[in-house]
């Protein structure tokens, strides 16, 4: 205790007494612990690199993620504008919305977002939040591709099987990169 007195040790406590002793900021209870032993220091290091490899993960998947529903804007403008008659309620243009996405989940994944939620009832979101990156960025190609069909005139069973051929042929592209991690 004096000599935190003395030298006005910031990070450093001590209590006398019950339930006293010597405590220390975080910090410097890590390089404690990594000066007395270098196995503390080796799993410490390691510990911390797993968190931040989990951690770009996430932050790729996220990206990827807000890539495609930037993307989906293109894709539902393009519905609103070609597939939507003024004359619909809100819930008329809701379920054409519905059906378009449901379009692009089929061809990518072979199943609706209903069939999804069904299949998998202790999942919590929808099928997109459980895709792979490579699914991720497939999709939103798709989405802009579908856009540009829409506006072009295509009708719905022709955009699904062309969506289709494009989802197989681009994620043979995007699963066949040897290990290589393309996009971080």
């Amino acid at each position: 205790k004096a000599w935190i007195q003395r030298t006005g040790a910031i990070g450093i406590m001590a209590k006398a007494g019950r339930y006293g002793g010597t405590y220390a900021h975080r910090d410097i209870a890590y390089h404690f612990g990594m000066w007395i032993s270098p196995r503390f220091q080796l799993l410490l290091v390691k510990e911390y690199q797993r968190l931040k490899a989990d951690e770009q993960k996430q932050l790729s998947w996220s990206a990827k993620r807000e890539l495609s529903k930037i993307n989906y804007r293109i894709h539902t403008d393009a519905i609103k504008v070609n597939l939507i008659p003024a004359e619909v309620t809100r819930e008329q243009a809701a379920m054409k919305y519905a059906d378009e996405a449901d379009v692009l989940n089929i061809a990518m994944f072979g199943m609706t977002a209903k069939q999804w939620r069904e299949q998998n009832p202790d999942k919590k979101g929808n099928i997109r939040d459980y895709a792979s990156i490579n699914e991720l960025i497939c999709l939103s190609n798709m989405e802009n591709l579908n856009a540009v069909f829409i506006n072009d005139g295509m009708a719905q069973s022709e955009r699904l099987i062309k969506l289709n051929q494009i989802a197989i042929q681009q994620m043979k592209i995007l699963e066949d990169t040897g290990g290589r991690n393309l996009l971080k």
